[in-house]
């Protein structure tokens, strides 16, 4: 995600234009765009400050909150599928919201299949040169 520009960019560009500049050469001097400069200076008359917005949230919240209690429940039903999972879990739980609480938690979804070995079968032995 790209960052902010900074507030002192943001000063010199709104003092530039409160000097008479025109906004068109103050966006191409400081090379950001015209809609930009509006925005800076809108909210720079709306709410007295020009800065960037702070501190909001950023993503989705997660549905499920209690990583206690999601770590006991998965140690206990560890051999089921993720949809599976959802079912039990319950709350409007969806299997993607049982996966994105699994890579939080740092737990893998994949399941190793235990007891198979690559074995070579006995017509495949015929073709195999000694």
């Amino acid at each position: 995600m790209p960052a902010p520009y900074s507030d002192d960019l943001r000063q010199k560009a709104i003092e530039a234009v409160q000097r008479g500049d025109r906004k068109t050469d103050v966006s191409r001097m400081l090379n950001i765009s015209r809609n930009t400069l509006d925005l800076w200076i809108k909210r720079a008359e709306q709410q007295g400050a020009y800065g960037a917005i702070r501190n909001y949230q950023q993503g989705c919240r997660h549905k499920i909150t209690d990583w206690k209690r999601f770590r006991e429940f998965i140690g206990a039903h560890g051999g089921k599928t993720q949809t599976q999972l959802a079912k039990l879990w319950g709350e409007g739980v969806t299997q993607q919201n049982i996966s994105d609480a699994l890579q939080k938690i740092g737990v893998s979804r994949k399941k190793r299949l235990m007891g198979i070995k690559n074995v070579i079968t006995s017509s495949a032995k015929s073709f195999r040169s000694d």
